[in-house]
């Protein structure tokens, strides 16, 4: 059985003491690709240690995450144009528009987020999106910029069945992770409704650990809970949903 963790964010502090571990533990029940997002300039000697210690299996992504998206945001920006033109990235991401906590930067994250779309384009690259109480506004923009040269991933997507056929007639897959094993979730009833052809699989590690480890630090290997959650809702095989999920990350990722 092979796996993809198409969202994991190995390179924070959470790790530090057992990343070997972690990675192994991934390893032996199939997943051999890790795809990395980045979240600001602080963490991206993390990443680029992360790969290179295991540069098999890490696949790295570039990009400003809302929630750093300060008034400094153009600083940022300058850095992943920099390291894009220097370095192989599969992804733009993670980026797009967070307003659970505050709004006061939508201006700013509105901004990021369409300039960071346009670098996308110019690399050819697809992009990863975080979007968190903010579908109408991450919808604008992506309206904006729509057409064939525009494709990637909603990451961590707990929308509704409206939102979720908006992105995919968009080109956009659906990043499935921990939530979908949560007692009372809505999404099992939207990915009912959704061919498994527009479903990647992510853990979002360290956070939003799946069922039975909800609350505790979320690792890849968790990976394993969600396949058998989707498994159960599409009513196939777990390898069927390896096979599927597997094909559809690689496609989304343009990975040859």
């Amino acid at each position: 059985m092979q796996l993809v963790d198409t969202h994991t964010h190995l390179y924070l502090k959470d790790f530090d003491n057992d990343i070997d571990e972690v990675i192994q533990k991934a390893i032996d029940i199939g997943i051999n690709h890790f795809f990395i997002p980045s979240i600001n300039s602080k963490y991206h000697s993390r990443m680029f240690d992360l790969k290179n210690k295991f540069s098999e299996f890490i696949y790295l992504m570039m990009g400003l995450h809302p929630n750093y998206v300060k008034e400094n945001f153009e600083e940022e920006l300058s850095l992943v144009e920099d390291l894009l033109s220097k370095k192989k990235f599969y992804a733009i991401g993670e980026i797009g528009i967070d307003l659970y906590r505050e709004k006061r930067y939508l201006f700013e994250q509105q901004k990021a987020f369409e300039k960071q779309i346009l670098l996308a384009k110019s690399y050819s690259l697809p992009i990863v999106i975080h979007c968190r109480d903010a579908f109408d506004e991450v919808f604008e923009i992506i309206e904006q910029h729509k057409g064939d040269d525009l494709t990637g991933i909603f990451h961590c997507f707990t929308g509704d069945f409206n939102y979720a056929q908006r992105a995919i007639d968009l080109n956009f897959k659906l990043g499935i992770g921990g939530v979908v094993t949560f007692k009372n979730n809505n999404l099992e009833k939207v990915l009912q409704k959704i061919p498994i052809e527009n479903i990647v699989l992510e853990t979002d590690s360290p956070y939003l650990a799946p069922v039975p480890y909800r609350g505790k630090r979320n690792e890849s290997s968790y990976l394993k809970n969600i396949l058998l959650k989707l498994s159960n809702v599409y009513g196939i095989s777990e390898n069927d949903v390896a096979s599927v999920t597997t094909r559809n990350a690689f496609s989304a990722f343009k990975f040859q």
